[in-house]
C-alpha cells in the first residue's frame, strides 16, 4: 500500500473515531446512556462495525465519552476535601457536582446508576475522599449526623430529573435545588435567601 494511501486511511480512522465520540457525548447528554450503538452509528454516519472497531463494547465508549466529566468530578471532590472548613468544602462539592450533572443527563445516569469498569478505581478514590469530607463536616457539627453518602446519589438523581425549556434555565433551577439540598443537609439550617426561582413546567 502506498504511504500516502496508508496515511489517508489512518486520518479517516481518526476522523471517524472523533466523530463517533462527539456524537456519543451529545446523544448521552441529551437522551441518556440508553441510546443504542446502532443509533450512535446512524447519527455519526458510519457503520455499526466501525463503531465497534474503535470501541469494542458500549462500556468502552461510555468510558471514553465520560472521561473528561469523571476527571472534573474527581477534581471537584478533591478541591472540597482540601478546604480548611469541611462544611464549606462539602457545600462546594454539592453545588458543583449538581452543576456538572444538570447539563449532562447521560453522565448523571452513569454516575448514579453504575459506571463502566474503567472508572472503578477513580470512582473509589473519589468516594473515599468524599466520605472523609462528610466525616469531618459531621465532626464540626455543621452536617447533620444522619446524613449518608447515598443522600448525594439521591440528590443527583433528583437533579437529573429537572426539565426546563433551555440549558440556562435548567442550570438555574439546578442551582436553586442545590441550595435547597444543602439546607436540608445542614444540622442547623441558616435561612439565607435561595437563588432565584425558575419557571418550570408542572406537567410532562
Amino acid at each position: 500500500m502506498p504511504a500516502q494511501v496508508g496515511t489517508q486511511l489512518r486520518s479517516d480512522a481518526r476522523d471517524n473515531r472523533a466523530r463517533i465520540l462527539a456524537v456519543a457525548r451529545a446523544a448521552f447528554a441529551v437522551d441518556g446512556i440508553e441510546v443504542p450503538i446502532r443509533e450512535i452509528a446512524r447519527r455519526a454516519e458510519v457503520g455499526v462495525a466501525t463503531v465497534y472497531r474503535h470501541f469494542p463494547t458500549k462500556e468502552a465508549l461510555l468510558a471514553e465519552a465520560f472521561a473528561e466529566q469523571m476527571a472534573s468530578c474527581a477534581a471537584i471532590v478533591a478541591e472540597g476535601a482540601a478546604a480548611d472548613d469541611p462544611w464549606h468544602g462539602f457545600c462546594l462539592v454539592i453545588e458543583r457536582l449538581m452543576a456538572v450533572h444538570a447539563l449532562d443527563r447521560g453522565f448523571a445516569r452513569a454516575f448514579t446508576a453504575g459506571l463502566p469498569a474503567e472508572f472503578a478505581a477513580a470512582h473509589d478514590r473519589t468516594l473515599h475522599l468524599l466520605a472523609d469530607l462528610v466525616r469531618r463536616a459531621k465532626e464540626t457539627g455543621s452536617l447533620r449526623r444522619d446524613f449518608v453518602l447515598e443522600d448525594v446519589s439521591l440528590a443527583l438523581m433528583a437533579n437529573e430529573g429537572i426539565r426546563a425549556e433551555t440549558p440556562g434555565m435548567r442550570a438555574a433551577a439546578s442551582r436553586r435545588f442545590a441550595a435547597l439540598m444543602i439546607r436540608s443537609f445542614q444540622a442547623d439550617p441558616v435561612l439565607a435567601p435561595l437563588p432565584p426561582a425558575v419557571r418550570l413546567p408542572l406537567r410532562r
